[in-house]
């Protein structure tokens, strides 16, 4: 009966540490799972989807001859961001969840341009972008009117937007790029505003 008795608390205690493991398990992977579907559960979707290669090489395509400060908003693992550093750009990402920011970070000081790059934990809607002159936008239809609006009001009339694979709603792109979900537009602002500067034109004034 003693042995039968020892059995069976051995077998509670086993059975403990299993709910135990199990319940730790669930609680970690609610941690590392929450941050990428909570996104799904705003008001406007904004669910991370990984650049492919060619959105990417059409993204680059589009910042070509171009200089100055690079953002990407939602930046998810990282690649755009880590891209235009390489090709020189002092570039930084805004993104909601955490662990992808995290990440970020490592795949920059892994591919060794974590000098020139930034990533930071932030909504969009609460960041200003004004001190930008390159535009990275990945985003979905929902957001993109309100976005558009967002960045009119904030952004100098040299900035390019650059937006992948849903354009915005009324801006006319200067150039495009791709085809299917690989398609990036590329706005100048002073085209999209109206506001392209143009040089005064001085008269002399003629002695009567």
């Amino acid at each position: 009966l003693q042995a039968d008795g020892e059995s069976g608390s051995r077998r509670r205690i086993w059975g403990l540490l299993a709910t135990a493991g199990v319940g730790g398990t669930l609680v970690a992977l609610y941690a590392v799972v929450t941050p990428f579907v909570t996104p799904a559960l705003r008001k406007v979707c904004l669910p991370f989807v990984p650049a492919t290669s060619t959105q990417i090489q059409n993204v680059l395509k589009m910042l070509e001859n171009r200089s100055g400060s690079l953002v990407d908003i939602g930046s998810g693992d990282g690649r755009i961001v880590i891209a235009a550093a390489k090709k020189g750009f002092k570039a930084v990402g805004y993104e909601l969840n955490p662990w992808l920011v995290w990440y970020s970070r490592y795949r920059a000081w892994r591919d060794g341009v974590h000098q020139n790059t930034k990533f930071y934990i932030s909504d969009l809607w609460k960041v200003s972008f004004s001190h930008y002159t390159n535009v990275v936008v990945f985003g979905v239809p929902q957001m993109m009117p309100q976005l558009e609006k967002k960045l009119e009001e904030e952004l100098e009339c040299n900035t390019r937007i650059i937006a992948c694979r849903f354009p915005f709603p009324c801006w006319i792109p200067d150039h495009t790029t791709g085809e299917g979900i690989d398609t990036v537009w590329a706005y100048d602002l002073k085209h999209s505003r109206g506001c392209e500067t143009k040089s005064l034109e001085i008269t002399p004034e003629v002695e009567s």
